[in-house]
């Protein structure tokens, strides 16, 4: 059995920053190729289309960045808890521009910080789970500090759709792998929160559903 990866602060924080500079490299970058076209005489014609390329390239890093506040960042959130309601306000945002739905099963409450990250993360896991498009549900119940997650996600084959797990989900929230890179710091980060939170993470695919679950740890 291999034990658990262990990563000094300093090793973290630049993963998550990679992590996260990778996830906004794309959009950035189209938004300056559309103002290089808007500020080009000669390409006039292309105007409209680069105005539409700078307003969907604005639309994903926004989306992207504040998703990462509330998964990653320490958050301006006041206090200790993370009220529920922003927490489904950015991951409707965030899913906006992927190909799945979100529904959001569970009426508001406070979460721990680290239990409202830990959601958000099992949210980006379970939306590369449908990469082609579906629904997402998440339910959150059980009394405060003892909690659990659940996930579902289920595509729809008919329109193509897949469900899968995501490659090296499993062995990277369970953090029993050699080493991490930025690469799979994502999956990592989310056991790692599980683990200070002390909940049980299981992931399982039966047909077209992916389920993702967080549930607390037997006393």
């Amino acid at each position: 059995m291999v034990d658990i990866v262990t990563l000094d602060a300093p090793d973290l924080a630049a993963m998550l920053c990679s992590r996260i500079c990778h996830d906004l490299i794309n959009p950035v970058g189209a938004i300056g190729n559309g103002l290089d076209a808007l500020e080009d005489p000669a390409q006039e014609s292309m105007r409209d289309l680069a105005v539409d390329l700078i307003k969907g390239a604005s639309r994903q890093a926004l989306a992207k960045l504040e998703f990462a506040r509330l998964a990653y960042g320490a958050s301006t959130t006041a206090g200790t808890e993370f009220d529920t309601r922003e927490c489904e306000r950015v991951a409707q945002l965030f899913y906006s521009i992927e190909k799945a739905d979100l529904k959001w099963d569970f009426d508001p409450v406070m979460l721990p910080k680290n239990t409202g990250k830990l959601l958000m993360n099992m949210l980006l896991i379970a939306s590369e789970s449908v990469f082609r498009g579906g629904l997402v549900t998440v339910r959150v119940h059980g009394e405060p500090g003892r909690e659990s997650i659940e996930i579902e996600a289920v595509s729809d084959p008919e329109k193509r759709q897949k469900t899968l797990i995501p490659a090296g989900v499993e062995a990277y929230i369970s953090g029993e792998v050699e080493e991490v890179t930025a690469r799979e710091i994502q999956p990592f980060y989310t056991g790692l929160l599980a683990r200070m939170v002390e909940k049980d993470l299981a992931v399982s695919l039966e047909g077209a559903t992916f389920r993702f679950t967080a549930r607390p740890q037997s006393v």
